[in-house]
């Protein structure tokens, strides 16, 4: 079992900057990859980075490049979302995957972040 607990999210105005953490406990030796997936009020769940945890890989929705920026610390078991230049359309709730290396997925409880003037 993997338990992930997501934390920073808020509110911050069109520009500006947020940087949220995503802390793994349990079997995280498991961990083969981790992922920030979001979802608006009546949109579905989109992914939006993912990162490998051997090798350090990422993959970004087109909608995030450039933007978005997630790593992790091995040592400290968590891995983060930087974001810059937040746009409007960027609010959602901001939900924290695991998968190990069997498939079995594991999510946290998600934290909002809305972007408004």
């Amino acid at each position: 079992q993997v338990q992930l607990v997501e934390s920073g999210g808020g509110l911050v105005q069109p520009g500006e900057s947020l940087k949220l953490s995503c802390a793994a406990s349990g079997n995280i030796v498991s961990i083969a990859t981790m992922g920030w997936y979001r979802q608006a009020p009546g949109k579905q769940r989109d992914r939006v980075a993912r990162i490998t945890i051997s090798t350090g890989n990422t993959v970004y929705a087109d909608s995030v490049k450039g933007r978005f920026t997630i790593s992790r610390d091995v040592a400290k078991n968590t891995m983060y979302l930087q974001m810059n230049s937040l746009k409007p359309e960027d609010t959602a709730v901001y939900s924290c995957n695991a998968y190990d290396r069997r498939g079995q997925g594991y999510w946290g409880q998600g934290t909002q972040v809305t972007v408004s003037s």
